[in-house]
């Protein structure tokens, strides 16, 4: 039997055209995997067909919309996973999901090789390799534009010649990757970071100004996971899609970044999270209430570890498992309804309730019933300001000397 690659397919001109790029320059027969993340567009099997009439000898086709949102997503909302303070990792986190499924088929058909559609100047190369290297230590890894020089002029004519079943002169200004954490857009005019974003950029969001009603929602958290909206049961992906409905609607979680890449470049990215990013202000505000002072401060330091850890393409890495656990601890208590209104492009807390909150109304209220204790203030400081006070007076007393 030949030697056989397996190829990360989107169902779009670069892949498509990868499939006989990559077979007419090693010899290798092709499989085509495609993964849904929630991405839309096309279905499934639209796309296991035109990989095969591409000339893939087996297509594998997945839909992970609910484990992505499970065990992808659900992690980093726990997380409150925001590089460099904004961006919730809407393409960092769909990777580890499609590598387990490459490395799966790679199994499963007998592949030597996995292939995929990164050029080498991203971040998503890294995740790909990264990743296979450590679910299949033994699978070699090519990327048919970084080491085959396969570019976008080469593409179209390759399929023009071969006269492969894709459309080959329509171009996007855009690069976009899209799942249903968010939506990542890139390239064309947007890479001078002087031009503003023009409306067409943006499909998971309406016009934050377009003034239509707020929307009062009611988002109920089991240990850190969204388990009803509205009163009404969903699971994680439930959650996501209506929170993206919802809060897309009110025009919720636009991101304008110039964002620090894995290799070392600067690079201005459009990104579109309305549930993500509404998800996140409710369970942020849920932990306020129900998460220890001391543990909440320690948490934004894992928090922040996990997040540029999984930015960088080390989901699979032992630090990584070893954060989750600590965040998994910390999520013990973080249950109850937060009441948001979702309104001109803002997602604003209203109502907090929890059978775990640590806030205890007799001991914050300035009325009558209050039950703090004040007089042990005046000790609490003098301790609490001890260490400042004897250095202060070692200061003083070296300077009068001098």
């Amino acid at each position: 039997m030949s030697e056989r690659i397996v190829l990360a397919y989107s169902g779009g001109l670069d892949t498509s055209v990868a499939i006989g790029w990559i077979a007419e320059a090693t010899g290798a027969e092709v499989i085509a995997v495609a993964v849904d993340v929630g991405q839309g567009g096309e279905s499934l099997e639209t796309i296991r067909q035109r990989a095969l009439d591409c000339g893939a000898v087996e297509a594998y086709v997945a839909d992970a919309r609910d484990e992505f949102a499970a065990e992808y997503c659900m992690p980093a909302l726990q997380a409150n996973a925001l590089y460099m303070d904004s961006y919730p990792l809407v393409s960092a986190l769909s990777r580890p999901v499609i590598v387990k499924h490459l490395v799966a088929a790679a199994r499963q058909f007998g592949a030597t090789t996995v292939s995929h559609g990164c050029t080498g100047k991203g971040n998503d190369q890294v995740r790909f390799e990264v990743g296979i290297q450590t679910l299949g230590p033994d699978l070699k890894c090519i990327a048919p534009v970084r080491d085959l020089a396969l570019t976008r002029d080469k593409a179209i004519a390759f399929a023009e010649e071969k006269n492969l079943p894709i459309v080959t002169t329509k171009k996007n200004p855009f690069s976009i990757d899209a799942n249903v954490w968010g939506r990542a857009v890139e390239t064309g005019f947007l890479e001078d970071i002087w031009n503003g974003p023009t409306p067409d950029v943006y499909e998971y969001t309406s016009d934050p100004a377009s003034g239509i009603a707020a929307d009062e929602v009611v988002i109920t958290f089991k240990e850190g996971v969204p388990v009803a909206i509205d009163g009404k049961p969903v699971t994680p992906l439930q959650a996501i899609e209506e929170m993206n409905r919802r809060a897309g609607a009110q025009g919720i979680g636009r991101i304008d970044i110039v964002e620090d890449r894995l290799v070392g470049i600067k690079s201005r990215e459009i990104y579109e999270a309305p549930g993500a990013m509404a998800l996140m202000a409710a369970h942020r505000e849920l932990e306020n209430v129900t998460v220890e002072r001391e543990q909440a401060r320690f948490k934004k330091t894992v928090g922040q570890r996990w997040t540029e850890l999984v930015y960088d393409g080390q989901w699979f890495s032992p630090l990584k498992n070893s954060l989750d656990a600590f965040i998994g601890d910390t999520q013990k208590y973080v249950s109850g309804d937060i009441r948001m209104d979702l309104h001109a492009g803002r997602a604003t807390v209203t109502g907090r309730r929890s059978e775990s909150s640590l806030y205890d109304f007799n001991l914050a209220t300035y009325d009558t019933g209050d039950t703090f204790d004040q007089s042990m203030a005046r000790g609490f400081i003098e301790l609490f300001g001890m260490s400042s006070k004897v250095a202060s007076g070692r200061d003083q007393r070296l300077a009068e000397g001098k």
